[in-house]
């Protein structure tokens, strides 16, 4: 069993504090096996941790989750706000270890015991493999070339000090705008809109896996070792993360994770609208009338839903693990009364995805709207609830319709890629790649239109 607590900073310390009675120097493997229950302290991120379609994903996470479960252990999750709340938390006894590349110093070894995951990385540059010009394959080649970074950060940084290295040259662009983030930064060298950018390389790989017209091969800084960790009173639970990554690095499972994090695609596969003619959009249109009925739910709009999942292949499985026509996730799936093996079943499918349909639509009821509801719904479809529900706090509290899409809350669910609003007191969900969610709505309800005038009623 795995059971996550995801939750602010400001009151990660409440159920997690040790009595007088477990002093921490007690806390160490034996008594953590004792209790069952291993906590785990990290940073919301792409990377590290993130809740996706209401469930609880990232490198780092499902790393870790792996270690608990070979300990027989349930794992709890308390989210930090930035490297230093990390270690402070450690030390008050609010967690149990550190999951997230923490930078490797000798300052820090006087503090904490560096073990579990450890690994050695760098700055890289990122550049558009578009063919008009070619892939620079040596720091000397950046001299001349227009890198933009964000202000006052460590890319900005190792640009100065490279440049200097380098007898000047480099023309080092500063973004000052604060929501612009660094993944953000990598999708406009993606689209044109900027030659190179820097990004860390665990980083800038997932980004790979979304933009498959980058490169990211080019180091530009020395490496920087980094680790998981725990307190200097639990080397027996340092030990014991040390020999289990060393084995499980050789195991499937560690492979299955390296693979779906930094090598499957994010992106479907687009192919063109199937044809409408003689009134048709897909062999599963039944299904979608049928399930549709009595939820005031265009089946036309379901099917355009299907066709954002899977193209109508009720294979597919992606690389967060959704399945069948609907795209539903496992746990959503046997939580909407599905046995899992049906999962590929297209009937099941629609049948769990119009009971989710229906259980948003209920959420949303408060917008009185209906068409601004099926925004909603279309939006918490595709990212789970919890992301929107911060949206909607975020727009209120910077003085937006809360209940309105379109230039309100959908500001924030792309903001909510952004430290500053992820970690915002209203939010309760953490990290989340917006920019998907805000193209979904857009494409479905596009495509939707299509078919109404292609297809009746």
């Amino acid at each position: 069993m795995i059971m996550v607590l995801s939750c602010r900073p400001k009151d990660s310390g409440s159920e997690n504090k040790l009595t007088p009675k477990d002093s921490l120097a007690k806390i160490d493997l034996p008594k953590l096996l004792e209790k069952k229950k291993l906590t785990v302290i990290t940073l919301y991120s792409s990377v590290s941790y993130f809740i996706y379609r209401g469930e609880p994903m990232g490198y780092e996470y499902d790393l870790c989750k792996d270690f608990a479960e070979s300990m027989g252990m349930d794992l709890n999750v308390v989210v930090a706000k930035n490297v230093t709340q990390l270690v402070e938390m450690l030390q008050r006894g609010e967690g149990d270890m550190i999951v997230y590349n923490l930078p490797v110093t000798n300052e820090m070894k006087k503090e904490i015991i560096y073990c579990g995951k450890n690994s050695v990385s760098s700055q890289v540059l990122v550049q558009r493999t578009d063919g008009k010009n070619p892939l620079l394959k040596d720091v000397t080649e950046m001299i001349g070339k227009e890198i933009y970074v964000k202000q006052n950060t460590k890319y900005e940084q190792r640009l100065l000090n490279l440049d200097s290295e380098l007898g000047g040259g480099i023309l080092i662009h500063d973004i000052k705008q604060d929501s612009i983030t660094s993944e953000d930064m990598i999708e406009m060298v993606s689209q044109g809109k900027i030659p190179y950018t820097v990004s860390d390389a665990d980083v800038a790989r997932l980004n790979k896996t979304y933009y498959n017209n980058i490169d990211v091969s080019l180091e530009i800084s020395f490496p920087q070792r980094s680790s998981w960790a725990v307190r200097k009173t639990s080397p027996k639970l340092a030990d014991a993360l040390d020999k289990w990554f060393e084995a499980d690095q050789q195991t499937p499972r560690y492979q299955s994770i390296i693979k779906r994090y930094f090598e499957i695609s994010k992106k479907p596969a687009y192919s063109p609208i199937l044809s409408v003619e003689r009134g048709h959009i897909s062999v599963y249109d039944h299904l979608f009338k049928k399930y549709s009925a009595g939820m005031d739910f265009d089946w036309r709009l379901m099917a355009s839903i299907a066709y954002q999942e899977s193209r109508f292949d009720t294979t597919l499985t992606s690389w967060a693990g959704a399945g069948g026509l609907m795209q539903v996730m496992p746990k959503t799936f046997t939580g909407m009364g599905e046995n899992i093996e049906n999962i590929n079943n297209p009937e099941a499918s629609v049948r769990a995805a119009s009971k989710y349909i229906r259980s948003l639509i209920r959420s949303f009821s408060n917008i009185e709207n209906k068409e601004e509801r099926i925004k909603f719904v279309l939006a918490g479809y595709n990212s789970g609830i919890g992301h929107i529900l911060d949206a909607q706090a975020l727009a209120k509290k910077y003085g937006k319709n809360p209940n309105i899409w379109a230039d309100n809350v959908d500001e924030y669910v792309l903001l909510k890629s952004n430290p500053e609003y992820y970690t915002d007191s209203v939010c309760r969900f953490g990290y989340f790649r917006g920019k998907e969610t805000y193209a979904y709505v857009r494409e479905v309800l596009v495509r939707y239109e299509y078919y109404k005038s292609k297809v009746t009623l």
